[in-house]
């Protein structure tokens, strides 16, 4: 969490970032939309809470503005017996599945977590006079996640213009989405023109660690097999550090 001078050039976006391959591609192209970034993220008590790490060195590679981290770890709490991303869930993490066939909402939705994350971003953004909110949501490769729909950005974005002071004083706000058509190999090479670190992600919903505290992917669940597809496809090296 950190910030540095709020003097800038540029208008200011909020970036929802989770230090995964999705959300670190956009906050490259918000800076390259001309923005000065300003990145959050969440700390729901996840599973892969690693990511952290990386949304904080990512934030601070690429330049943004500020950086800070929610405490929303009371989340993870209500929802352990409905969502297996959650630490201490009761439910295990989907493997091996065939991610080409599976279109039901998977054990690793986590309830209501887009609503929330754009709720606190929608905030931030009154206090920075933000007019921009960037999220990396994508429903091509895999649909099952209901917050993930363009439904869901456009019912969000009427929300944000009808509840918020900025919005009804003629401040207009948008969700941007940029990723949400694109196939993961398209996002892959777009990160590549774009000079993202896809080293410095973490994508798997059950990372371990190694003996030196990095972390492994597992290679299995549905988010390593999307990434592992989407580099193949992309004809990029997978920088990718898998169990197996």
């Amino acid at each position: 969490m950190y910030r540095v001078s709020m003097t800038s050039n540029h208008p200011p976006a909020i970036v929802l970032l989770s230090g995964g391959l999705d959300s670190t591609t956009v906050l490259a192209l918000a800076r390259s939309d001309g923005f000065a970034v300003h990145a959050l993220s969440f700390d729901y008590g996840q599973r892969h809470a690693v990511e952290l790490g990386c949304a904080s060195r990512q934030a601070r590679k690429q330049g943004a503005k500020s950086h800070e981290i929610v405490d929303l770890s009371h989340l993870g709490a209500l929802v352990r017996t409905a969502s297996a991303l959650v630490a201490d869930a009761d439910l295990e993490v989907p493997k091996d599945r065939n991610v080409e066939r599976a279109h039901d909402i998977p054990a690793t939705y986590v309830p209501a977590r887009n609503t929330l994350f754009l709720s606190y971003a929608l905030a931030w953004a009154e206090v920075i006079d933000a007019q921009s909110i960037y999220i990396g949501v994508n429903e091509i490769d895999y649909s099952g996640y209901p917050d993930c729909r363009p439904e869901f950005i456009r019912a969000f974005e009427t929300l944000a213009n009808l509840a918020t002071r900025a919005g009804v004083s003629g401040r207009s706000l948008r969700i941007v989405a940029p990723l949400l058509d694109l196939a993961k190999h398209e996002i892959v090479r777009l990160g590549q023109t774009h000079g993202v670190d896809y080293a410095d992600t973490v994508s798997c919903y059950d990372p371990s660690l190694d003996r030196d505290e990095l972390p492994l992917a597992c290679g299995r669940c549905d988010s390593c097999q999307l990434r592992r597809k989407g580099f193949a496809q992309a004809g990029v090296d997978d920088p990718t550090r898998y169990v197996r």
